[in-house]
């Protein structure tokens, strides 16, 4: 089992900036694939940015503003988000997966609990 736990959600203004990360625990020498989604109200989750393997993936609404990364020392993942918007607006979770990586949410296994991003205009 894998366990990933989120924090660094919070208000945040227009432009602003803000760093998730998602630490992981268990048996995490098994993850290949991590990734960020987010799933504001009333719509379906979303890929925001991926990575495994050497491989990373942004959804396009986040291509220069967003940056993933991974710390293997601190089994930890981050997403360092710039420039925010009020449409980043959303609960944004952590995911991994053992296989590859891949974009499809439906395919990762673990999850985090969720932490919340707002962004006001």
């Amino acid at each position: 089992q894998v366990q990933l736990v989120e924090s660094g959600g919070g208000l945040v203004q227009a432009g602003g900036s803000l760093r998730l990360s998602c630490a992981a625990s268990g048996n995490i020498f098994r993850i290949n694939a991590m990734g960020w989604y987010r799933q504001a109200p009333g719509k379906q989750r979303e890929l925001v940015a991926v990575q495994g393997g050497g491989w990373i993936n942004y959804a396009d609404s986040v291509k220069g503003r967003f940056t993933i990364s991974r710390d293997t020392a601190k089994n930890t993942m981050y997403l360092q988000m710039n420039s925010l918007k009020p449409e980043d607006t959303a609960a944004y979770y952590c995911a991994a997966r053992l296989g590859g990586t891949v974009i499809d949410s439906t395919l990762y296994t673990y999850w985090g609990q969720g932490t919340q991003v707002t962004v006001s205009s």
